[in-house]
C-alpha cells in the first residue's frame, strides 16, 4: 500500500517559536520524504526568520496557505482532497473545511489529533487511541490521538534524516570563534532561551566574575535579561545574538557548553544536541507543569544536580540555583548524551506518523 501523498496540517499560533517551529518540522520532514504537505496556519510571521523567503520558495512539497482560506468554499474548491487532516497542539479544524470534506472525499482522510509533548506515564495509554466525532458535520468519523514521546510506545520525536551527518560536519570551533569572541580561555559558552524565570538574576549573578560567556536569543529572554541587569552593578559576559533560522538554532546549540531552552521544540533540539542542558518549561496557572517537568527528569535519568537546578529555575522550590561545577555539567553532559543514544533506537515522529496514515488508510 502506497503511502498518502497529500496532508493538511492546522497550527493556531500561541508560541509561534514553539507551535509553528514544530509544524514546520514537520512540514519539511514529510516533503524530504516525497509527502505533500499543506500548512494552514493563523499567523505565519514568524516563517520569515525561522524559515528564510529564499529557503522557503525552494521547500518542494510545502505549501503555506492563511488558516481564514480553511473557511473560503471558494478556495476549498479549488483544492485537492487530503489523505491525513493534522489538527495541532489541539486547535480545532474550521467547520466549514470539515464540511467540504465530508461532501467532497471519497475515501475519509486519516485524521490526527497532533498533541503536547510529555514523558507523565498516562501518554502511552493515551497514544493512538481513537476519539469518536459525536457531533458536526463529520459525526460519525474518528480521530485519533498522537502524543509525541520519549519511549518505544509513544509517537517519537521530530528528526531529521540528515541530523547526525549535519552535526558530524559542524565546525564548532570556527562558531564559537564568530559569535562569541569575548570567551575567555577555559571559560564556558552558555546560551539563554527563556521565559522570565525568577531566579534569571540568580545565573547573572552568578556568571559575573567568570570566564564564561552568555549568548541571550532575542524577544523575551533578552527583555528579561536587560531587566535583570537593571538592578545590578556587576555583570557577566555577555552578548545579544538575532533571529535565526532553524538550522541556525541547532548549530547554537551544538557549539554552547550548556544551553537553556524553553517550551518543546527547543526541548528536542536539546536532546539532539546533548550537550547539556536546562529546561524551562511553559508554565500553567494550575502548575501542572511542575509533574511534567518531573516525569521529564525521571526519564531523563538526571542526577540529582540536574533535578535541584531544574526545580529552582522553573520556580518549583525556592532557593539557590546550584553552582556550575565541571564535575556537575560534565555529569550533565553525559546523561544528554545517554539520552541521545536512548532516541535514536526509536522511530522519529514524521515515520510513525507516515506508518500510521498508511496503515489508517
Amino acid at each position: 500500500m502506497n503511502s498518502p501523498r497529500l496532508w493538511d496540517i492546522f497550527c493556531a499560533v500561541i508560541d509561534n517559536h514553539g507551535d509553528l517551529g514544530v509544524c514546520w518540522r514537520l512540514a519539511r520532514q514529510l516533503a524530504e520524504a516525497g509527502q505533500s504537505v499543506r500548512l494552514w496556519v493563523d499567523d505565519d510571521s514568524a516563517l520569515r526568520w525561522m524559515v528564510p523567503q529564499e529557503s522557503l520558495a525552494r521547500q518542494q512539497g510545502v505549501q503555506v496557505l492563511p488558516w481564514a482560506d480553511a473557511s473560503d468554499i471558494v478556495k476549498l474548491a479549488s483544492l485537492p482532497p487530503a489523505d491525513v487532516w493534522i489538527e495541532a497542539f489541539g486547535c480545532t479544524l474550521p467547520e466549514t473545511f470539515v464540511a467540504h470534506g465530508v461532501a467532497t472525499h471519497t475515501h475519509r482522510p486519516t485524521w490526527i489529533n497532533l498533541e503536547y509533548l510529555s514523558a507523565e506515564n498516562w501518554v502511552p495509554r493515551m497514544h493512538g487511541l481513537p476519539s469518536p466525532v459525536m457531533s458536526g458535520p463529520a459525526k460519525g468519523w474518528t480521530k485519533h490521538f498522537f502524543y509525541p514521546g520519549f519511549t518505544p510506545d509513544t509517537g517519537g520525536l521530530l528528526r531529521e534524516s540528515d541530523l547526525l551527518t549535519r552535526q558530524q560536519a559542524f565546525d564548532r570551533s570556527a562558531w564559537r570563534q564568530k559569535h562569541a569572541p569575548k570567551l575567555a580561555s577555559g571559560g564556558l559558552l552558555v546560551s539563554l532561551f527563556c521565559y522570565e524565570p525568577t531566579a534569571l538574576h540568580q545565573l547573572l549573578t552568578q556568571l559575573v566574575g567568570t570566564p564564561h560567556h552568555l549568548l541571550v536569543t532575542p524577544g523575551r529572554p533578552l527583555a528579561a535579561v536587560h531587566k535583570a541587569l537593571a538592578n545590578m552593578r556587576d555583570q557577566p559576559s555577555w552578548s545579544a545574538l538575532p533571529y535565526t533560522n532553524q538550522n541556525g538554532f541547532d548549530d547554537m546549540l551544538w557549539a554552547c557548553d550548556l544551553n537553556f531552552v524553553r517550551g518543546e521544540d527547543s526541548l528536542v533540539r536539546a536532546l539532539w544536541a546533548a550537550q547539556a542542558f536546562i529546561w524551562h518549561i511553559y508554565p500553567q496557572d494550575d502548575n501542572a507543569h511542575h509533574a511534567k517537568l518531573t516525569a521529564f527528569l525521571d526519564w531523563l535519568q538526571a542526577p540529582q544536580s540536574l533535578r535541584h537546578f531544574h526545580r529552582v529555575w522553573n520556580g518549583v522550590e525556592e532557593g539557590q540555583l546550584p553552582d556550575l561545577t565541571p564535575k556537575d555539567l560534565q555529569a550533565w553532559r553525559h546523561c544528554a548524551q545517554a539520552a541521545k543514544a536512548r532516541l535514536l533506537t526509536q522511530d522519529g515522529l514524521m515515520q510513525q506518523l507516515m506508518t500510521f496514515a498508511m496503515h489508517s488508510t
